[in-house]
């Protein structure tokens, strides 16, 4: 369940209307006010939820509760299922009470069924599937539900809601139902969101719980200001949950082998930090805590919030003392009592893993705090890498932001081993949005067989460098004959309607009006004031329908906002990214590679008529093979191509490229070897090269801006603006040093700083030290001598001068070829 809550632990019933003030009535409002769009304040009477498209939901309602249901993004229906309540555990089945809603079982529950069978995955995966049947069988559902009520059907529009009055006690399962999309439909399913309003307020002074991740073999309330000890054996899952949100967590763990031994080897941070080569272990790689003898004790499997502590001492009764609060409770002297069973000797301070507290480094080495990152329900999941002896604090700091000024409690449950949970962080598009955790993309288990080197980016995994090449010979691979890479993160958008072209134009810094059918168009999307949104190309796949593809998931939001904005009621924007996953084939042998496995229709292009920014649909093999979509475009330099297809057929995809591409010196591709790449291309990055703060020009992607031929998109008064008054520009820089340069190295004349390097690497095909930097207007003349300044900018220089840049292939002969 997704709660949100603001501060203290007030509900509706603390907040009782107060007399007003004449005075305050009267004079303006000039006390100072906090947004915090992620936190609102917990409502004990109402309860938020999100349905994924192709997913589900089950709810237990009581008489008087109203339920509301969201199609988010329109034309996106919902199936409603309606049963008695059955009591948990018993072995009477639940019956159909459609009429507990005022509703009338019509449509057959095709959805449902084929979501029950396993014939379509939830967009969130497997683990949300296995969840949702959880509680199916808690509640005693039947395995196959024949009937279903449908509601938001037609042209909804997004945000249109329905809202129910459940008349009596009832369970309701609500399903969004949808088909897989092939890559040339544009008909993806897509989330719905529900309300659900309370008729009986809540009487449990904090929110609930998330639902258990599995078969719970224990679980402790760890009550606010406190400590608590426990065992957890080798192979056992540790999740220690942040009930109310925004408060700190204290966790340690001992060898209990070597406790029986009278040896003290508990997490060591130090240790960790050395052997990781990171601040905070996280899901992936660098995921594990060492004792003080390089031993591994647990390994972190999930982490929803995403900032924790290594740097200090679990709260000490000195630290109160000292300012000026003698006899304090502390988690220190907490930990010592709850931990002296165990015949730990009693500390000052314990060292320990401070979940969910918000500290980092400052300019000046110093170590700052803030308040919690973590939301309600936020939790780490750990695997028990030995027996272990453990204990978990309920902070009972109150005296700085620590915990929001305001101690609240931990949950912990421990897991039966024989569970098997997915790796994963929590992904926000928004900070109100709901978290989704790290999927995996369609091609991942052809890709995992080849490296175990993954990181997240923007919610899925992706591989850095795989096992039997490395970077340097991917790069050359695709330089030279062909590599693979997974893509499939990019956010897809369809967007369908009348005023579909006319969203677009608005939008986007191009002439989409230009754009005709199997055409693509690389493109900027800007806010009012000219920064850039994202960047990503146009899609025309036919009269009235586009895709608009990003890096940013908040684009499709972004484009719904606008049509709402200038009042465009004919267009949809619907999320696709979970139902379009792709692959890019680029370098000189890509063309030859894929005209031997792509059939296309007669009407359509073949693979080696496509011209550049141009697509085709086709199959894979011949007419009855796999539906595909493939574009002439890249993100290497190189000629290129993506491959567009379902999830569910990207291993036949992959399969089909792999066994076509070996006999042409084929390799797969990962992140380190594709940053290489574009960087000699002179191809910018979100973040590095482009932000909300850059225009178009100053990204190094003028040629985007169709300033005389479209004169509605948003921003285009200020970026042409910013055209003739400009302060910076994107440049090249080749370095005189083989150093190496990054991301915020900064870039000096003299003393003056004058450019920050937005991305460097050194260029295996040009044998230099290259950047690409955001250089002052005054200093990017080509040939013009600077410094890129390391250790603090001044103590350390590297001779550079200003280069022209596309580096490699400046002309795009390559692409274009």
């Amino acid at each position: 369940m997704a709660r949100v809550f603001l501060g203290g632990r007030q509900g509706p019933a603390a907040m009782a209307r107060k007399p007003m003030n004449i005075a305050a009535s009267v004079l303006p409002l000039t006390r100072p006010r906090v947004i915090q769009p992620g936190l609102d304040r917990w409502d004990p009477q109402v309860e938020t939820y999100r349905v994924p498209g192709l997913g589900a939901l089950v709810l237990r309602l009581q008489g008087g509760d109203r339920l509301t249901i969201t199609d988010r993004e329109g034309r996106q229906p919902a199936e409603l299922a309606v049963f008695t309540v059955a009591t948990p555990g018993s072995n009477d089945p639940a019956r159909a009470d459609f009429a507990a809603l005022d509703l009338k079982p019509g449509a057959e529950s095709a959805g449902i069924a084929r979501l029950l069978a396993g014939d379509i995955a939830d967009a969130d995966g497997p683990d949300q599937v296995a969840e949702w049947r959880r509680q199916l069988r808690r509640w005693n559902l039947p395995g196959g539900i024949d009937r279903v009520a449908r509601v938001l059907e037609g042209d909804t529009r997004a945000g249109e809601a329905v809202t129910f009055t459940a008349g009596r006690d009832a369970v309701v399962v609500i399903h969004a139902p949808g088909a897989p999309m092939a890559p040339a439909e544009q008909s993806p399913a897509t989330d719905l969101g529900v309300t659900l309003q309370r008729h009986a307020a809540n009487p449990a002074p904090l929110p609930e719980l998330p639902a258990p991740l599995g078969d719970i073999v224990a679980e402790f309330r760890v009550d606010r200001c406190t400590a608590l000890s426990y065992e957890v054996k080798e192979g056992q899952f540790i999740q220690v949950i942040d009930v109310a949100g925004r408060q700190c967590s204290d966790f340690v763990a001992f060898d209990a082998r070597q406790l029986q031994r009278g040896k003290e080897r508990g997490i060591d941070m130090t240790t960790t930090r050395t052997m990781l080569g990171s601040i905070y272990p996280g899901p992936g790689l660098a995921s594990k805590f060492f004792d003080m003898d390089m031993q591994a004790l647990t390994e972190v499997i999930r982490d929803t919030c995403g900032r924790h502590d290594t740097f200090g001492l679990a709260c000490t009764s000195r630290f109160y003392e000292d300012a000026g609060y003698p006899g304090h409770p502390s988690c220190s002297e907490n930990f010592n009592n709850a931990l002296e069973r165990f015949g730990l000797d009693r500390r000052r301070g314990w060292q320990a893993v401070n979940l969910f507290y918000n500290t980092g480094i400052s300019a000046t080495n110093a170590i700052f705090l803030d308040d919690p990152w973590s939301r309600p329900g936020d939790y780490v999941l750990m695997r028990a890498l030995k027996d272990l002896v453990c204990g978990s604090s309920a902070c009972p700091d109150d005296i700085d932001a620590t915990n929001a000024w305001n101690p609240t409690d931990i949950h912990v449950r421990i897991y039966d081993a024989k569970h098997s949970f997915s790796k994963a962080m929590a992904f926000r598009m928004t900070p109100d949005a709901e978290p989704r955790l790290t999927r995996e993309t369609g091609f991942h288990p052809r890709i995992s067989a080849l490296t175990r080197n993954f990181t997240e980016y923007r919610g899925f995994w992706l591989p850095n460098r795989f096992n039997n090449a490395g970077p340097t010979a991917e790069y050359w691979a695709c330089r030279e004959a062909a590599a693979v890479m997974d893509l499939s993160p990019l956010r897809k958008f369809e967007v369908l309607g009348a005023d579909a072209e006319d969203l677009l134009q608005i939008a986007c810094t191009r002439n989409i009006r230009k754009l005709s059918d199997g055409q693509v168009v690389y493109t900027a999307m800007c806010y009012p004031h000219g920064g850039m949104v994202d960047d990503g190309t146009v899609f025309r796949l036919g009269p009235d329908r586009y895709r608009w593809i990003g890096g940013d998931e908040f684009g499709g939001k972004w484009l719904r906002d606008l049509a709402e904005q200038r009042g465009l009621k004919q267009v949809w924007v619907k999320s696709a990214t979970d139902q379009l996953h792709n692959i890019a084939l680029q370098g000189p042998k890509s063309r030859d590679i894929l005209k031997e496995i792509i059939w296309t229709p007669p009407a359509r292009p073949r693979v080696d008529e496509i011209q550049w920014f141009h697509f085709t649909v086709g199959r894979i093999g011949d007419f009855n093979g796999i539906a595909v979509v493939v574009s002439r475009t890249g993100y290497s330099g190189e000629l290129g191509y993506e491959i567009f297809c379902h999830p569910k057929d990207a291993p036949a995809v992959w399969d089909a490229i792999w066994e076509a591409g070996r006999p042409h010196g084929l390799e797969p591709l990962g992140l380190e070897a594709l940053d290489i790449l574009r960087i000699e291309a002179g191809l910018i990055f979100a973040h590095y090269e482009f932000n909300d703060q850059t225009d178009p020009y100053e990204a190094g992607i003028g040629f985007t801006v169709a300033a005389k031929g479209n004169e509605e998109f948003v921003g285009r008064e200020a970026v042409l603006r910013r055209k003739e008054n400009p302060r910076q520009q994107l440049v090249g820089l080749e370095i005189d040093a083989k150093q190496a340069v990054g991301h915020g190295d900064c870039v000096h004349v003299g003393r003056a700083q004058v450019g920050i390097v937005t991305s460097g690497c050194i260029s295996p095909i040009l044998g230099k030290n290259i950047a690409l930097c955001r250089m002052d207007v005054a200093y990017a003349a080509i040939g013009t001598e600077v410094e890129v300044g390391k250790i603090d900018g001044h103590q350390k220089r590297l001779p550079a001068r200003v280069v022209r840049f596309p580096f490699y292939d400046p002309e795009k002969l390559k692409p274009r070829s």
